[in-house]
Parts: C-alpha cells; structure tokens; sequence
C-alpha cells in the first residue's frame, strides 16, 4: 500500500509537467487553423506577428473588387469582395500598435453609440417615423470627434447610369443606404469623385408624399422634396434629398433602391463615398430586395492583418447546408439590428458557470445580444465578461503575463515563442448549437514585439456585442425570412 504512493505522486508530477511542456513549446507544424471541440487548439504566434508587420496595399483602381465573384455566379445571386479597411485606405501610421489603438479609439466609440440607441436613451435625432419637418428644424450640427474616420469593412458598387465606381461601407447596424452628392454644400475627402446625380439617368427624386419617404425614421420636406438625416455616434452624420437609383453590383443591376443623396455630410468615412446599410429595417439594402433574394446574405469577414478579401452574399446561395441556425431575434425598439440568443462561453470545453439571464433580450427591449460588424471586440456584461476572463486564466497560467493593453486587462507576453497551447474558447446558443473560435479569434497582437491580448472586453451595460474580431474567418449567414442565423459550415 505504501509503495503504490510514490507512483501515484510520480505520475502527476509527469502529467504536470506534459501540460506545461505543451502550453509553452509546442510543434511548429500544428496549424492554429484546426478548430474542434477538444479542449485545447493551438496558437502560431510567429506566424500571427509577421501577418501584423505587413503593411495592406491598395487595390488597382478599378471595377474588378465588384466583379472577381460575379464573373463564377450562375445565379442572380449577388456576390461581392468584402475589403478591410487597412487594405482599402492603407493609415499613414504604418506601425501596427498605433493602427491598434486607433482601432480601439474607434470601436469604444462605437460601442458607447450602440449602447446609447439601444438602451432606449437616443433615438438619433428624435424624430418620429412617418412626421415630416421642415429643413430647419433638423438636427444642429455637430463636430465629429474621429480623426480617423468610421467603417471597418467596404464593398465596390456602381452608383447611377452610367454606373460611377463607389467605396461604401457596410453596416450591419445601420438601414440607410447613402452616397455624398452633388452640389455639395459641406462634404468630407473621398477618395472617388463625389456623385453627381445630374449626370445619372436613372436618378429619381423622392416626394413628400411618396411611401417611400413615410419608411424614412427621419424624414424631412423641402420644395416637396423628401428628405432624410443620419447621425452617427462619432459626431459623424449625412443630410440631403431621398431619391431611386440604380446600384450596380459586378455584372448585376439592382434598380429603383431608394438611397441618400447626401448634401451635406459631416466626418471622415475613410475615404468612402458613403454607406451601404445592411440591417433588419425596411430601408436597408437587404430589406429593399426583399423578395429578389429572399431576404438571405451571408458574409465572411477575412483577418485585417492579411491581403486577402472577405465575401459579402445575397440571396438563397447564401444560406449553406450544415450551417449551425440559431432563432434571429427582433427588437421591436431597435429593428435595424441582428440579435441572437446567447446562453453562455465556455472555456476549454467546459461551459463558464453564468446564468442565462445574463444575456437575455428582455421583453422592454433591454440586453441582449447583437450581432455587429461595425465593432471590433466582444463586450459582455461586466460580472459576465469577469467569471469568463478569470476561467481563461486558470487555464493559461503556465503563459508569460504582460501588462494591460488600452480596453484589455488580460494579456501575455509571447515573444519567446513559435506557437502556443491555448485552451478554446466557445460561444453556447440558446438552442443547443457551440462555436468553438479559431485561437486567432480571441488572442490578439496588440503591438509587433509579441504582445497577446484576450480580446474580450466587459460592458458597463446589460447589451453584449458580438464584434467584427470574434466573426472573422467563419461564414456568417442571415435568413431573414425564416429568423436564423446560420454560422459555417464553411472557414473562409
């Protein structure tokens, strides 16, 4: 009997010092892109530092960002290149901390506007849907407080006919679709010529009257001319006429979509010409197709810090086979936007121990869980976000630690290394479905000396935001009709 104790104590010690072993050197051969429910993946953080230090190019200027998809599309399905912002408008600061923070300048600002519309607090500029105003009695003006500009991710399009080549960015939280116009009374750079509606045949202008303009939440009447305004929670907003034009997306014309023509416009959009909405509302890009497409598109947003372009779908091709569907859940307060039904995380394969409540939409409106390309970092609510950071800790105490980072207190210091053991990180719908997250997903450089960060951030409120990090790399799809959201099959 007393001889069995030392063998007991010898074999713990041996599998303690295997878990270190593997946590700290592991084989350069194993991919970070492998992800399973096991309890562990895998980290190549050489490979991760070097893909940061690559400075984006940007693309020739021309029509083929809208056409490369459309050229292999059988279908009317429309089929576009998503772009990250660094690889479009490449910063001047070409050091990958400084574009880190003016990231995170930009995703706490955009936070702080999502929690103020959707806490029932803001309402833009406070008008009711359907009431007309007069020009004077919109919004004053207000300074934006960027200086960096908005939009993480764009898209190619023709405006008018002739189609004019626009950069656009896409917003999933936004219904509005909107380009800057001729003649211009106040427009920021861009780095395409401004719109000139006089020279498209197919610009229409929009009545007062029309029920087109009765769709607008903001709407206005000059000369019984519609009009529309947007703010931004930057400081950033477009005002100008509601018209029908023609859209053009690669080989596919899309006529009589009811945009902004933007007059004056206030802010620094990178360089785009203005913005394609994509969410749940009637004026957004997906709720005018309507019936064309079903009300399905999918995206695939690819790594900032690569070369490649993302996917951005729409129409039935869009929603995959073997996708994970979880129930798509409707605010009545805030319709433009995608929430889903978030049960809880779980760290290496155990479930953190979180009460579901946590994350629940409530029936006034207040929490939830939303889906939002325009922010960069998961927020969750703080007593939320602290059991899961603290889970992750206990499993990644044999990792250097490093100091915090701007919105992040969890990070490590990985420059001795070549690839690292994490243990994985999953999100638990309501339904029973688990997204398990590529390592990249959730440790994060934050400089070029090999600094990591867990790239989750907790919420002053009860809304959590999935953010545009965590959906990297995996095909996200939206079934408007039926009231799902699928992710994968596909890893693109």
């Amino acid at each position: 009997m007393s001889a069995s104790k030392p063998l007991i104590s010898i074999t713990i010690l041996v599998l303690l010092l295997r878990l270190h072993f593997f946590t700290l050197i592991t084989p350069t051969t194993c991919s970070s892109e492998n992800i399973t429910h096991s309890a562990f993946q895998y980290l190549n953080v050489r490979e991760t530092i070097l893909s940061s230090k690559l400075i984006p190019h940007s693309p020739v200027e021309n029509d083929q960002l809208s056409q490369t998809h459309q050229q292999h599309n059988k279908t009317n399905d429309i089929n576009l290149n998503l772009i990250p912002r660094d690889f479009v408008f490449p910063s001047k600061y070409r050091n990958h901390a400084h574009r880190f923070h003016q990231r995170m300048k930009r995703d706490s600002i955009r936070v702080s506007s999502l929690v103020h519309r959707l806490s029932g607090s803001g309402t833009g500029s406070g008008s009711q849907e359907g009431v007309k105003y007069e020009l004077n009695d919109f919004g004053s003006d207000v300074v934006s407080g960027m200086d960096q500009g908005s939009g993480e991710y764009f898209v190619r399009i023709g405006v008018g006919s002739p189609p004019r080549s626009q950069y656009m960015v896409i917003d999933s939280g936004s219904d509005i679709i909107w380009v800057q116009c001729q003649p211009c009374k106040q427009c920021y750079r861009q780095s395409d010529p401004v719109f000139n509606p006089a020279e498209s045949a197919s610009f229409a202008g929009v009545s007062c009257t029309s029920a087109v303009c009765d769709r607008l939440e903001n709407a206005g009447c000059q000369s019984g001319r519609c009009r529309y305004e947007v703010q931004y929670g930057d400081g950033s907003y477009t005002k100008g006429t509601l018209a029908l034009e023609t859209l053009t997306f690669g080989r596919t014309m899309v006529k009589n979509v009811a945009i902004g023509c933007g007059h004056r416009n206030r802010g620094m959009f990178v360089g785009a010409a203005g913005l394609l909405g994509l969410g749940g509302g009637s004026m957004s890009f997906v709720g005018q197709l309507g019936g064309q497409t079903g009300g399905a598109f999918s995206f695939c947003l690819v790594s900032r810090d690569t070369n490649s372009y993302g996917s951005l779908v729409f129409g039935l091709s869009a929603l995959p086979v073997g996708a994970a569907w979880v129930p798509l859940l409707r605010n009545p307060r805030a319709p433009s936007f995608y929430y889903i039904g978030l049960a809880g995380v779980g760290v290496g394969g155990v479930r953190v121990p979180i009460p579901e409540d946590v994350f629940r939409l409530t029936e006034l409106g207040d929490g939830g869980v939303v889906m939002d390309t325009g922010t960069a970092v998961t927020r969750l609510p703080a007593p939320a976000y602290e059991a899961f950071r603290n889970a992750f800790l206990v499993q990644t105490l044999s990792l250097p630690r490093a100091n915090g980072v701007s919105i992040f207190d969890t990070c490590f210091d990985l420059s001795g290394f070549v690839s690292v053991r994490v243990p994985t990180v999953s999100f638990y719908f309501s339904d029973g479905p688990i997204l398990t997250l590529p390592a990249r997903n959730f440790l994060i450089p934050v400089d070029e000396a090999g600094a990591f960060c867990f790239a989750f951030a907790p919420s002053a409120s009860g809304l959590s935001i999935i953010g545009n990090i965590q959906q990297e790399g995996i095909q996200i799809s939206v079934d408007g009709a039926n009231g799902f959201v699928g992710f994968g099959p596909n890893v693109c």
